[in-house]
């Protein structure tokens, strides 16, 4: 087996921890580099600063192989491979800032024009199509005073990972996306990733501006397949006898559909999937293309917040409380960009009604942007037991642990209490007996 490389990884924040821990996990020396003394303080001490099931395990049993600095001449002296991973935030035309990229590209070259042994710098973070071949690079290039692929090298290569599976999503990847400014440079990445993947995943090898826009065309193309089974629920909840989860679970046996992300429920959310379809759009404009699929299915995943409000005005009375299940914008995370019960909540709240709230581990963020508007429970049953109708946004495992004896009325052992199940994680057979229980994509009953 070929010797393990240094590693260097810049930018430690939800991805760059968990890409650090994984390195060292699979036996690499690590160098994590931020400007933020608290997270480097933290990974020193064994501790991860980000919240990451089994994040926090990991890296505390792999504390000798890790350490972190501010210091990039350090970092890029002491390794062979530096993978730059902050953040890209999008731009007012849905575009993705390069700002913080650039921010370390002079330093990480800087480093690189005293190295006399040739340096990989990996761009990971999600750019623009175009972006690493021209004003990467030719930062790089500036900074270092050396000819990319020749002097270093230079490859994207963005991971496909959804928070709350980071560790399971990076050691274990459907395939490995390389975009590489030359052979060689392909070449070490490759032996890196096959080192730290368990199984033998599929490498698929190409230039820079293919990987990047490989990148941004699976999440738009799994978005696709969100919104286009959000739209069949939609429908079935109109039709009498129709359920969304028996449709889907008969197509998706066809080869050229498949199962994954094929599940009617709620819209998507997070840091990525709503602004790389944006991008795509944006993309797709700027070269006098058609980005018409992309932008219905945007267009679908943004009604999805009025599509559950919907379903529970007509049911509700001017002092009913509302209790939301789920403000993540999915289960075991805490992460709520884009969250759909987030949206729900401002929603409800905009138009008077008293709103109850509970995540597991997401409070802490809501908090801070609906500060004290909304009431907090302190757990699903305690949020349950507080409202008068009841919202599950997202399959979370405490939610599934939910009982029918949970809906017994605090104020009337006569009034039935509402249930808005959108992700069918309750059996309905049981919980109909107890509250009024609306399965979205459910139909209404032909008996």
């Amino acid at each position: 087996m070929a010797e393990k490389r240094v590693v260097s990884v810049i930018g430690l924040g939800k991805l760059g921890v968990p890409m650090v821990a994984c390195l060292a996990e699979k036996g690499f020396t690590v160098i994590g580099v931020d400007i933020n003394q608290s997270a480097i303080d933290q990974i020193n001490a064994g501790k991860a600063p980000v919240q990451e099931p089994g994040l926090d395990e990991m890296l505390h049993r792999n504390r000798e192989r890790v350490r972190a600095t501010a210091d990039y001449s350090d970092a890029i002296a002491h390794s062979d491979v530096t993978f730059i991973i902050v953040p890209t935030p999008s731009e007012s035309d849905g575009g993705f800032s390069l700002k913080y990229i650039h921010s370390v590209l002079d330093p990480i070259g800087k480093s690189i024009r005293h190295k006399t042994t040739f340096h990989l710098v990996v761009i990971t973070s999600t750019v623009m199509p175009g972006a690493t071949g021209s004003e990467i690079k030719a930062a790089l290039e500036t900074a270092s005073g050396k000819t990319c692929g020749e002097g270093f090298g230079l490859c994207y290569s963005p991971e496909f990972i959804a928070l709350g599976n980071v560790i399971h999503d990076m050691l274990n990847p459907d395939f490995i996306l390389i975009g590489e400014s030359d052979p060689k440079s392909g070449a070490m990445l490759e032996e890196i990733y096959l080192q730290l993947s368990n199984g033998n995943p599929p490498v698929s090898h190409m230039n820079l501006v293919n990987a990047e826009l490989a990148k941004i065309s699976v999440n738009t193309f799994v978005t696709t397949k969100i919104s286009y089974a959000n739209m069949l629920g939609e429908m079935c909840e109109r039709i009498p006898g129709a359920d969304v989860d028996v449709v889907t679970n008969a197509i998706g046996q066809d080869s050229r559909i498949g199962k994954k992300y094929l599940k009617g429920a709620t819209g998507y959310g997070g840091p990525c999937f709503p602004r790389d379809n944006v991008a795509f759009a944006l993309i797709a404009h700027s070269v006098g293309a058609s980005p018409a699929i992309a932008e219905a299915t945007d267009e679908i995943n943004r009604k999805q917040a009025s599509r559950l409000a919907n379903h529970l005005l007509p049911r509700l009375t001017p002092n009913s409380k509302v209790g939301i299940l789920g403000l993540s914008y999915k289960p075991d995370t805490n992460v709520i960009e884009q969250s759909q019960g987030l949206a729900l909540a401002k929603e409800l709240l905009s138009q008077g009604f008293s709103v109850i709230l509970y995540d597991p581990l997401a409070l802490d963020n809501v908090r801070q942007i609906l500060g004290t508007q909304p009431d907090y429970a302190d757990s699903a049953k305690d949020c349950v037991q507080r409202a008068d109708a009841v919202v599950i946004t997202t399959s979370s495992k405490e939610f599934q642990t939910l009982v029918p004896a949970d809906f017994a009325s605090a104020n009337s052992s006569t009034k039935l209490k509402l249930l808005l199940d959108c992700w069918r994680v309750l059996d309905r057979s049981q919980f109909s007996h107890v509250c009024e229980y609306l399965a979205l994509g459910v139909g209404p009953s032909t008996v």
